[in-house]
């Protein structure tokens, strides 16, 4: 059982910028892909960014690309969303995930993840 804990969210003004960071606890990433989704109040959660396992694989939200980048640590057994240019509409809850399913086209349905992170809320003012 893979348990995730997300942290690192917080309030920033527009154009900021913050680090998330998932760490698993009371087992390993090992052989997981990791993804972040976001959800906002009132809206459904969406995809934002999925890495592989070997990191080789990244994938990003076209609203995403160019600003947020993800990465992995495996000595540090954690993942992490740097966040750059942040809007205000990115206002959300945002999740971590791991999947050992979820690969080419279907890194980004929620229903490939097998554990989740209880979030973390980003709140980025005007």
């Amino acid at each position: 059982q893979v348990q995730l804990v997300e942290s690192g969210g917080g309030l920033v003004q527009a154009g900021g910028s913050l680090r998330l960071s998932c760490a698993a606890s009371g087992g390993t990433f090992s052989g997981y892909g990791v993804g972040w989704f976001r959800q906002a109040p009132g809206k459904e959660r969406e995809f934002v960014t999925f890495i592989s396992w070997t990191g080789t694989s990244i994938y990003y939200a076209d609203s995403v690309k160019g600003r947020f980048t993800t990465s992995r640590d495996h000595a540090k057994n954690t993942v992490y969303l740097q966040m750059n240019s942040l809007r205000p509409e990115e206002t959300a809850v945002y999740y971590c995930a791991a999947s050992r399913r979820a690969y080419g086209s279907t890194y980004s349905r929620i229903d490939k993840y097998d554990y989740w992170g209880q979030g973390t809320q980003v709140t980025v003012s005007s």
